[in-house]
């Protein structure tokens, strides 16, 4: 898929990556699986970059409006699975 991530210039570039790598983690949960453990430790980098609430739903809306995959889906998913299960998204 061709689309941007939601990104903010006020982040360094290690956070950028970081929260890039959420996205591509959501992206897995919803295109093949990913496991629990690894969706919830991007899950935890992603809340250190993005502490306030208000601004996590801003951006997982623009994620989810740029590419239909919805992040606050696969999180809450994943809070409900054990580690070693697969997230995954029908």
């Amino acid at each position: 898929m061709e689309y941007s991530y939601p990104l903010s210039t006020d982040w360094s570039t290690q956070e950028m990556v970081d929260v890039v790598r959420f996205f591509e983690a959501v992206e897995m949960a919803y295109e093949k699986g990913i496991k629990r453990e690894v969706m919830m430790a991007r899950y935890k980098r992603f809340k250190e970059v993005v502490p306030s609430q208000a601004e996590e739903k801003t951006i997982c809306r623009e994620f989810e409006e740029a590419s239909t995959y919805i992040p606050y889906r696969v999180v809450k998913l994943a809070k409900e699975l054990e580690d070693g299960q697969i997230v995954r998204m029908k």
